[in-house]
């Protein structure tokens, strides 16, 4: 009979702002999509698992991009927040019709439309079985959103990351390129960094690294993965000290 005792207490899962999107669909938001999310958050939510989320804003808007094509960084980065924003609202709305109950949170003070992030707050929604969405990064630019998860794990006390991605894990090169290419199980911190494997920019993985917390990187667009992981199957890579 399957083990239904969750493996960890508190997560963060992190998602890209395309994980939003349809491949080569001409929407930025896939209803669809939004919807198989919720599925699967709200699969580990009735595990009983305290749940927060940090979702990108890619899909909608890339700051570092446009830097790149001459725009003020800043600016830039300020607008790529406010795409976290929408994408965290569409989160909410299509958790809530599942019967989840959720709260945004964002960086930016926003009264209208999100609670402002206070970190006890946070862990007391977290603590009455709220889902909790951090949006609008840090509040602050040159931090992308995977700093942000980091962040947020540190300071809500999370047991793990789960990093959604489009790929079953961390390669020794890319598997697109290379279809020899190997796939780790687990390794650590350190030899990630030796190996220079791109598991997360480099302010977000000191974090991690410095306070402990293991990121597991999957696939999120199999439909029992994040459950999977919960429960502590061997789903993807795991990080780890």
């Amino acid at each position: 009979m399957e083990s239904v005792t969750p493996a960890y207490k508190r997560i963060v899962l992190k998602l890209s702002g395309e994980a939003l999107r349809e491949t080569g669909g001409r929407d930025t938001i896939s209803p669809q999509i939004v919807k198989e999310i919720a599925r699967q958050v709200k699969e580990v939510y009735d595990l009983g698992v305290q749940i927060s989320i940090v979702v990108g804003g890619g899909n909608i808007w890339r700051g570092l991009a446009a830097s790149h094509r001459g725009m003020d960084r800043t600016t830039a980065d300020y607008m790529g927040m406010l795409a976290t924003v929408i994408n965290g609202l569409a989160l909410q709305s299509e958790l809530e019709q599942s019967g989840v109950i959720t709260r945004v949170q964002t960086a930016i003070e926003m009264q209208n439309v999100a609670e402002p992030f206070i970190l006890r707050r946070a862990i007391r929604h977290l603590e009455q079985g709220r889902v909790v969405i951090f949006v609008a990064g840090t509040g602050n630019p040159y931090f992308s959103t995977d700093t942000t998860a980091a962040l947020r794990a540190s300071e809500i006390g999370a047991d793990v990351i789960l990093k959604a991605t489009k790929v079953d894990g961390i390669y020794d090169r890319d598997p697109k390129i290379h279809p020899d290419a190997q796939r780790y199980e687990k390794i650590s911190f350190s030899d990630a960094l030796t190996k220079r494997l791109q598991v997360m920019d480099s302010t977000a993985f000191s974090l991690c690294m410095d306070n402990k917390i293991p990121i597991i990187v999957f696939d999120m667009h199999q439909p029992t993965n994040v459950r999977d992981v919960v429960l502590g199957k061997k789903i993807g890579t795991l990080v780890s000290d």
